[in-house]
């Protein structure tokens, strides 16, 4: 008889710190809105489906946040400027509102919408200049419509499904009323006050397990010692000063627990550990602090085991145990692919077609794994992919769950139960120290800007325990939950809890030249002032360095260079978080054009390469395949020490790479591949460029239609896209 595969789902449900410590108001909306979106759409789901199992991991900080908003005591300027009666508006709120209440999925939350997406062309389709211009098509009836449908689209489907109110503002559309927009708003109070105990609810009755996060979401291994990041980053360049604080990791973790139990009745069993970052001395932490279980990625595992994950991934199958002190930990390793399939492929397929083909290599590991009993994880975040499917994720989701329900041989359920079947689990008395991107820290430390960003906390931290004997006692571990709680309205609990607010993984995460953010100047603020806020606390003179931004504004358009080497498969879409990760990026809305009809039509260039290949990926408004209409030809030019031409079409997906011979262009006999679907992802042979190492390359794009340029990016000059060669990735080993 066939064993059941045992099959876990943990969504991660986290948001940054976003309350400004200096003013009391969140900088930026995303908490509100992924709260009426996603956290009560994806317990809501579960709730709804016969069977539906999954596991909900709480960040503490992302509770504080919704309570504050179920209350009524949290406000942003998005739900300022939402509110706002239009005659009462000055031109700054107008301006405010077309620059931002676009900021929503075009393809998914936009266009299906017709008077949304009618006030989207009216503004522009999103251009941010010439404000202006765009503020004249905007009168008091397109502003308060733009301001319900920016909030209505942010709804998510079960909540649209639950509330009938909301299908009428659907359907009437447009013409809304300032009793519709408080509606509406009425609404999501309601939906945010449902979330907390709708978990609750999922949890007494089976059908969800929930766990919990250490507080303010920080990287455990680099609080006990930055010093880890070199055990698989050997060359890393670390901050000046060395952070070695296990007792911070502690107090994160046993604040998390406390508030969680707070919250809802009862202490959690798991833990996932922000960013899936585990050490020994993390894990020895979370042990000690009562958890049974936590989680980590593939790759960490496949760096713990002598003999990696075996033929066909068996070793990752099943849980471990990690013993230290006499305590003992259950170790849960996600599936990295499966994972990312819902995280970033399957929003482009059909819904049911993608719930099939992810319950058909469920049934391909259970058939792998006959001869044994097999648990597989399946962790990511539980709110950013669902703006890229269609209606917010409902119909895959919903058809996820019930398929694996109805399919022999699979069974849904929880870590805490799934443990219970495998007691000879494989002890581990050590693991690598990493994270759930490449098994490292490097997202978070090494880059100038984060090691700065360690040395000012560092800095604070030590000007705090030296100068309050108070605050020394708190964080040397000799005080209690109480003394810094959301609650202690003490100095030394405020100054403790805004450092343990600067130690959030979120700030680190946007420093650098991983991930780029139009909101990164928010981010790196959000950091500093809750530093100064801990001088000004303690009546310390602020060090000047703090009014300064610590994240470096780049030039027009450029965002970041190259940081490794990479490797994309050229199809047009989006296989993979990592495939374009460490690649450089290029802005290409902010320019200017003459040719209005495909201003905005192109915005983002990624490139990158390997040892053979130089790689590019163009990125559109909307999928470049509804872009583009038959007879487009986009063109690629590059300069290196002559002039190269790539001309592509839909149509194709290879094609003779060109050179300019005596003001003529001549096939070079090299071929170059490209993918046009969502994206466009273009692979030219390193060998046909002739570029030499720590070369510039030249680049720009043109779009031709009936034979006519319709679109140049960037207008005015080409690309400077720095080739290094393949000793990229030894260059940044020693930044």
């Amino acid at each position: 008889m066939s064993v059941p595969l045992q099959i876990t789902f943990i969504w991660h449900m986290h948001q940054p710190y976003y309350k400004d410590p200096l003013t009391g108001r969140y900088d930026l909306p995303w908490t509100y809105l992924h709260a009426v979106k996603d956290y009560y759409d994806m317990a809501a789901i579960v709730e709804e489906t016969k069977g539906a199992r999954a596991v909900f991991n709480l960040v503490p900080s992302l509770l504080e946040q919704i309570q504050d908003y179920a209350k009524g005591t949290a406000t942003d300027p998005f739900l300022v400027h939402g509110r706002l009666d239009p005659g009462e508006m000055t031109m700054e709120n107008r301006g405010f509102i077309l620059d931002n209440f676009f900021s929503a999925n075009r393809e998914r939350m936009i266009e299906p919408y017709s008077r949304y997406l009618e006030l989207f062309y009216l503004a522009g389709n999103g251009a941010r200049n010439g404000r202006s211009d765009r503020l004249r098509n905007f009168g008091d009836q397109e502003i308060i419509d733009l301001q319900v449908w920016f909030f209505l689209a942010w709804t998510g489907e079960m909540a649209r499904r639950r509330w009938p109110e909301l299908q009428e503002l659907i359907k009437k559309g447009r013409n809304f009323s300032s009793n519709d927009k408080r509606l509406l708003f009425d609404i999501h109070r309601e939906v945010i006050r449902a979330i907390i105990p709708l978990y609750g609810k999922l949890h007494q009755e089976g059908k969800a397990e929930l766990s919990v996060s250490p507080y303010y979401h920080p990287i455990l291994p680099l609080l006990c010692d930055s010093n880890i990041a070199r055990k698989a980053m050997p060359k890393v360049t670390l901050p000046r000063t060395r952070f070695r604080h296990p007792e911070d990791a502690r107090t994160q973790v046993a604040m998390g627990i406390d508030y969680f139990t707070e919250i809802f009745g009862f202490a959690p069993a798991g833990m996932w550990p922000s960013e899936g970052s585990i050490s020994d001395e993390a894990l020895t932490i979370i042990s000690e602090c009562g958890i049974r279980w936590t989680a980590s990625d593939e790759e960490v595992l496949a760096a713990t085991l002598p003999e990696g994950l075996g033929d066909q991934k068996r070793n990752l199958y099943r849980p471990y145990t990690f013993t230290r002190n006499g305590r003992e930990l259950a170790l849960l390793f996600r599936d990295h692919h499966l994972s990312d399939r819902i995280g970033f492929s399957y929003s482009r397929w059909d819904q049911k077609r993608a719930a099939d083909d992810f319950v058909e290599r469920l049934v391909e590991l259970q058939k792998s794994s006959t001869d044994r009993e097999a648990f597989v994880t399946i962790i990511l975040d539980g709110e950013n992919a669902w703006e890229y499917y269609p209606e917010n994720g409902y119909l895959f989701l919903s058809s996820l769950y019930q398929k694996i329900v109805e399919k022999p041989g699979l069974h849904l359920t929880t870590p805490s139960e799934a443990l219970a079947r495998f007691p000879d689990s494989r002890e581990l008395d050590h693991v690598h120290p990493g994270s759930w991107i490449n098994a490292q820290y490097g997202i978070w430390i090494g880059h100038p800007e984060e090691n700065t960003g360690w040395d000012f906390l560092e800095q604070a931290r030590h000007a705090a325990v030296t100068s309050n004997p108070a605050v020394a006692k708190i964080l040397d571990g000799k005080g209690t939950i109480s003394d810094y709680s959301s609650t202690s309205e003490t100095t030394a609990g405020m100054v403790c809890r805004s450092l343990f607010i600067a130690e959030g993984s979120d700030w680190f995460w946007w420093y650098g030249d991983d991930h780029f953010s139009a909101h990164s100047d928010h981010f790196d603020e959000l950091f500093r002032n809750n530093l100064i806020h801990v001088y000004r606390l303690l009546d310390l003179s602020v060090p000047r360095e703090l009014y300064e931004p610590i994240k470096k504004v780049t030039p027009a358009g450029m965002v970041c260079q190259p940081t490794t080497l990479v490797t994309p498969i050229i199809n047009g879409i989006v296989d993979d978080y990592f495939e374009w990760l460490g690649a450089g990026l290029y802005d290409l809305s902010r320019q200017t054009s003459a040719m209005h009809q495909a201003e905005c039509l192109l915005l983002c260039f990624f490139y990158g390469y390997d040892r053979n290949f130089f790689y590019i990926r163009v990125d559109g408004s909307v999928p470049l395949k509804k872009l583009l209409i038959p007879g487009d030809r986009l063109h690629l030019h590059c300069h290196v020490e002559q002039e190269y031409l790539l001309v592509m079409d839909i149509d194709r997906s290879e094609g003779q790479l060109l050179v300019k011979k005596d003001a003529v262009w001549i096939e070079t006999g090299e071929l170059c591949q490209w993918g046009i679907d969502r994206i466009c992802e273009i692979r030219i042979p390193l060998s046909a460029l002739e570029a030499k190492q720590k070369s510039t390359i030249f680049a720009y794009l043109t779009l031709t239609r009936e034979q006519e340029e319709i679109g140049r990016w960037p207008t005015h000059s080409p690309l400077s896209l720095s080739y290094v060669g393949p000793e990229l990735e030894l260059e940044n080993w020693l930044v």
